[in-house]
């Protein structure tokens, strides 16, 4: 009997892929507990639209990203923020304060979980902080820190 795999099975296969098993093991087991589907030509049909779909989708938000991580790639941010009579800032520079004001003045929207830098922004001056966007597409965005009093 053959069956098209619905989820992962341990030690048969990969959700997506045709197996062949026993009847006993893919009508009981395999199907009953809804780990696979009965392979027959309409299911098989089916299913390669639908990867066809997901594969048009994943391809169009590619492409989506990609224009944003150009347009990252362009831009400037500027972000004020108070400091102390030794020069150095009140506080550190924040993904959400990057999030929020890359979306205040370019009108990107990203989500703060996508910058990757490890060290803080402590500092005056002009920063490059790296974006991973999703599907290995990452960017750099520049920000120049100015200081208030």
């Amino acid at each position: 009997m053959k069956v098209l795999l619905i989820k992962d099975v341990k030690s048969l296969g990969k959700k997506g892929e045709v197996k062949e098993v026993k009847d006993g093991y893919g009508k009981n087991f395999l199907i009953g507990k809804g780990f696979a589907r009965h392979a027959t030509p309409e299911i098989l049909a089916q299913h390669a639209k639908d990867e066809l779909i997901v594969a048009q989708n994943l391809e169009k938000e590619v492409n989506v990203l990609k224009e944003i991580a150009t347009k990252l790639e362009k831009c400037e941010i500027v972000i004020t923020k108070k400091v102390g009579n030794n020069g150095h800032l009140f506080g550190a520079i924040t993904k959400d304060e990057v999030a929020t004001a890359l979306k205040e003045q370019h009108n990107i929207e990203i989500d703060k979980k996508h910058i990757t830098d490890k060290t803080a922004i402590k500092t005056i001056g002009e920063h490059d902080l790296d974006l991973k966007l999703g599907h290995g597409l990452h960017a750099k965005l520049h920000v120049d820190v100015q200081g208030e009093s």
